[in-house]
């Protein structure tokens, strides 16, 4: 290792314990911020694991709706963001009351399982629009959209959580993607936001008949952030840490990984034993990769950048994340 990169290890690792501080990471992360950390695993997974450790500050290794649920289920915690620049474009897509520039289009499907709604509206507008329909927000959304919204879901619940909740319509938002996979396993009619992950979205079947030529023994493992078309032609459809499991204890040798290429590190590393390939190698997000070691070690140095959300937001957000948290 070069010894410049120690310094700065041990410098971060230093700033910790001095701190007395954690340090969490997406599985979407750089290879050496993943290494470097605590703890690594899905978004919420983090959070919620945050909240039970005996610490002051958290540094969430992330993007900016991450670092805002680790607030939420810590508020008497430091929560630093190293890149406040690092944000979620589906996140984005959704807001309480001013409207965001969303797509209208299924691709691939000429009569999609889901109602799609255009730019112009915004959540409290389907809220009016549908009184009294839950709303079901993905762990993908800013604090305030949580704060607004019935209960939360995560990639691996959705189903479970739609299934929970009276009456035969629920609103989904914001990935149609994860609203189309609910659909499909659910009976109750889906009113879908046209919101998407750019990483998720761009895979297509060809892509899947590509990479199984390439690897013609190997398993399929995609991310209900993919279109519909997409997923049905996965051997298995999970999130990040059902992927992990998943290759973890399944007997195949070889796994085609449908999701952003940040969790191949974890994936190589927990199964030495087993093959990893990417379903295509540009499904990388550019801003999980904004955060580096340097702005790890910035973080400390600078208590920047401090994510907290106001008690108005923070306790109906926390109701809806517990109100999922009891059904599973």
């Amino acid at each position: 290792m070069p010894s410049d990169l120690q310094a700065l290890q041990d410098e971060i690792l230093k700033f910790k314990q001095e701190k007395n501080a954690i340090i969490l990471a997406h599985n979407y992360q750089r290879d050496e911020v993943q290494d470097i950390a605590d703890y690594v695993g899905d978004s919420l997974e983090l959070s919620r694991t945050a909240a039970t450790i005996d610490c002051a500050v958290i540094v969430f290794c992330g993007v900016h709706f991450m670092a805002e649920s680790a607030s939420i289920l810590s508020p008497d915690k430091t929560v630093l963001l190293p890149e406040v620049e690092a944000g979620c474009p589906m996140a984005d897509m959704i807001s309480v009351d001013a409207p965001r520039p969303v797509r209208t289009s299924f691709p691939g499907f000429s009569n999609p399982p889901a109602f799609v709604y255009p730019a112009e509206f915004t959540l409290r507008d389907i809220k009016q629009k549908y009184p009294g329909v839950p709303v079901v927000a993905y762990v993908n959304t800013t604090a305030a959209v949580k704060a607004e919204s019935d209960i939360c879901c995560t990639s691996a619940n959705v189903v479970k959580v739609v299934e929970s909740l009276p009456g035969d319509s629920v609103i989904c938002i914001p990935d149609k993607n994860l609203s189309l996979w609910a659909a499909r396993n659910t009976n109750k009619k889906i009113i879908a936001w046209d919101g998407y992950c750019n990483i998720h979205e761009r895979v297509t079947p060809e892509d899947v008949e590509q990479a199984k030529a390439l690897h013609p023994g190997a398993l399929v493992l995609a991310h209900p952030e993919c279109r519909l078309d997409v997923l049905e032609l996965a051997d298995h459809v999970t999130s990040t840490s059902g992927m992990l499991r998943f290759a973890g204890s399944s007997d195949a040798r070889e796994f085609i990984i449908g999701t952003e290429v940040g969790l191949m590190h974890r994936l190589r590393k927990e199964n030495p034993d087993k093959l990893f390939h990417p379903l295509r190698k540009d499904m990388l997000c550019p801003n999980m990769k904004k955060t580096t070691l340097q702005s790890i070690r910035r973080a400390f140095r600078e208590n920047s950048h401090v994510i907290k959300v106001p008690e108005a937001i923070r306790v109906p957000a926390r109701r809806a994340l517990d109100r999922m948290l009891d059904i599973i």
